[in-house]
């Protein structure tokens, strides 16, 4: 995923439940980890609190700071508290969907409804059907569109309406438009939230693999807050996420003030301060390992698959083909390189017998 981004903060001074360790890289810029670590030590709540408990640095050096990683906690309960940080767990939007799905499955068959029109395409013999969305490069407009279905699902199947003003579109309007006074009262339905996402990754020019990030840190802060996104505040936890998410991913982030450009009713002074209260939520653990990012794309895949929200089949041509030919022959001389690197520092007998590889060549 890229070089680690960690920050520390003292486990005295967390709000809710600590995360248990997470191996793997987040993706995006060190600055930022050198940002939060600033923001989580230079705050006097967290030393003072140090301090009061005595965990201090035996050196004299000032109040010790546990790492994020340091901290250990029993499996079972690190699984079932923090889906987005562990790679076994199972992503809450795809449990959210789940309902909706059977129901819809066996509304169906009591009714005798038929599927219609097959309109997904299926290999064959003599043609093979590929999309141009990967685990490394995912298709931004088919992922948009998944991530946005998941907070669609975590919007109408959330278990209450528990939120923190600083989320409120009431309190922290985004526009200048009255709210009505049932804003909490109606969930918006999948196109809505698309329109919404799609106009901030286009105007601010941000990758597939951001919305991805953001739809992590959603459920993170979902789970750590102990909230549930809702029609009172999905645009502004939706807002936040899309926000940290492409500070940590992308190397020439997009600062506050340009997100005030796209929205023109919002204050750089708002997106400050729900940017600090989104981190300090977070308990400033931004780090996003492979694993669970893998995770989340192909649960992502998965959930496009049960709402027919197909991804776009061609069929594989020549050209392709050698392109792809390519790239494995390059991984395969990369782990080549590797294993015998490995071979030389360490080597049995049980290593003279060379393991066969077959080369699988598409033509």
């Amino acid at each position: 995923m890229g070089n680690t981004v960690t920050c520390c903060v003292s486990p005295d001074a967390s709000p809710k439940l600590s995360r248990a360790r997470g191996g793997g890289a987040a993706p995006g810029p060190e600055r930022w980890a050198d940002a939060y670590q600033a923001a989580a030590g230079g705050g006097g709540g967290s030393g003072s609190a140090e301090a009061e408990s005595g965990d201090s640095d035996p050196g004299g050096g000032g109040p010790h700071l546990q790492h994020i990683s340091d901290r250990e906690f029993p499996d079972d309960l690190a699984l079932e508290s923090n889906p987005s940080d562990h790679p076994r767990a199972s992503t809450i939007f795809l449990s959210k969907s789940q309902t909706d799905v059977r129901e819809k499955r066996k509304s169906n068959h009591i009714n005798h409804v038929s599927p219609g029109q097959l309109t997904k395409k299926y290999s064959s013999c003599s043609t093979i059907f590929i999309d141009d969305s990967t685990v490394s490069q995912p298709n931004l407009r088919s992922t948009i569109k998944c991530v946005t279905l998941a907070i669609f699902y975590h919007i109408k199947n959330r278990d209450s309406d528990r939120s923190l003003d600083i989320f409120d579109e009431k309190s922290h309007p985004l526009t200048r438009e009255e709210v009505p006074d049932d804003y909490y009262k109606h969930d918006p339905d999948h196109k809505h939230i698309y329109r919404f996402v799609r106009t901030l990754f286009s105007a601010a020019q941000l990758t597939a693999e951001c919305a991805i990030v953001t739809l992590v840190y959603l459920e993170r802060l979902l789970t750590y807050a102990e909230i549930d996104i809702c029609p009172s505040n999905w645009k502004r936890i939706v807002l936040g996420a899309i926000l940290l998410a492409s500070k940590v991913w992308d190397d020439q982030a997009v600062w506050n003030v340009d997100y005030c450009q796209i929205l023109k009713d919002i204050t750089v002074e708002d997106m400050n301060e729900m940017e600090r209260h989104f981190l300090e939520l977070l308990q400033f653990n931004i780090n996003v390992p492979a694993s669970v990012y893998a995770k989340y794309y192909f649960d992502l895949r998965s959930l496009a698959d049960d709402n027919n929200l197909s991804f776009l089949l061609e069929p594989l041509s020549k050209e392709r083909a050698q392109k792809l030919e390519a790239i494995s022959r390059l991984c395969e001389d990369k782990y080549k390189d590797l294993s015998k690197a490995a071979m030389r520092r360490s080597f049995s007998a049980d290593n003279l017998v060379g393991i066969r590889r077959s080369n699988a060549i598409l033509s």
